[in-house]
């Protein structure tokens, strides 16, 4: 290889690095800017809806010590239907086979806080946030919803949400096991912002499965509410 070649390859590696760099750091600051409004950590401020969505995570950690993620999604959730917040909860989240299954976990848990199961709508197509918004509005029939999860996920739910259509709010959900909203932002995530900007402007993405409409029914008492 000629120095000439080796240099070209150097600018080539170079260019591709920037650019790479460059369309992370815009895609993330475009999912935070754009959403950072619609978000709340004070349930008083939130606005009503009938709905709200609380997006799916694992029951426990790796090391199988109980999740402060998945409890402060849940005592969110069971917080806003009692406040009135919303009326009906959808959990949507992934059920890959018999041993794993994230709605079913967290309906339960909204059973045990008091939340009654004609109130609760599990999906259990919600494999990814992709798939859980695409389905709110598809399946779901949704121009309107409060999604419930932490400060990380919550830009790039609500960011998904808005830009398919859906006038969306996020309320933040602990975070910690004492109780903080937390403000760690995984790797992950950064890079999961990334793929929400390709997803819906350039990938033409589609859910790993749509089915049929479904007609969320509140409840007598949440309607005369």
């Amino acid at each position: 290889m000629t120095p000439s070649t080796r240099r070209k390859l150097k600018r080539g590696l170079g260019a591709t690095v920037f650019f790479f760099i460059l369309t992370v750091v815009l895609s993330n600051r475009w999912v935070i800017n754009s959403t950072d409004a619609y978000i709340y950590t004070d349930w008083a401020l939130l606005p009503f809806n009938d709905v709200g969505i609380v997006l799916g995570t694992s029951r426990y950690l790796q090391n199988g010590k109980p999740s402060p993620e998945f409890k402060g999604r849940i005592s969110a959730a069971a917080q806003l239907y009692e406040a009135g917040k919303v009326k009906h909860l959808i959990v949507s989240g992934a059920n890959p086979d018999d041993s794993y299954n994230e709605p079913r976990q967290m309906y339960r848990a909204l059973v045990k806080l008091g939340v009654p199961d004609s109130a609760i709508t599990m999906d259990f197509a919600g494999f990814r946030t992709f798939d859980s918004m695409v389905r709110a509005q598809a399946v779901f029939g949704l121009s309107r919803v409060t999604l419930i999860t932490q400060r990380y996920h919550s830009y790039r739910s609500v960011f998904l949400a808005r830009k398919l259509g859906i006038n969306a709010v996020g309320y933040l959900a602990p975070a910690t096991s004492d109780g903080g909203m937390g403000r760690r932002n995984p790797p992950r995530e950064i890079f999961a912002r990334v793929k929400a900007v390709l997803d819906l402007f350039f990938l033409r993405t589609q859910p790993r499965f749509l089915g049929d409409p479904v007609q969320i029914k509140l409840s007598d008492e949440a309607e005369a509410a």
